[in-house]
């Protein structure tokens, strides 16, 4: 049964990535955002599972977890590139 949390978390983790891209709410690309968020759930599925800290049920968890890690981790790539488009 926890193999299927930890995958559903992660498909999860990939519809927010790919709904805050398509929103417009980051601006990282498809691939870095739904990466950031694969990391994130990552870290929140082993916090949950060794110390038993959670926001809910393994979905919410994935879905704040990816949604802050989207909002709190802006990568350089995206910011050169909003450099760059600027410029022409």
């Amino acid at each position: 049964m926890v193999l299927f949390s930890f995958f559903g978390s992660l498909m999860i983790a990939g519809v927010v990535a790919v709904v805050f891209e398509k929103w417009g709410w980051s601006h990282n690309g498809i691939l870095p955002s739904v990466l950031i968020t694969f990391g994130a759930v990552l870290v929140l599925f082993f916090i949950r599972s060794l110390f038993g800290l959670s926001f809910g049920s393994p979905g919410i968890d994935a879905i704040i977890g990816s949604a802050a890690a989207l909002i709190l981790i802006p990568t350089e790539y995206a910011y050169q590139r909003r450099q760059k488009n600027r410029r022409r």
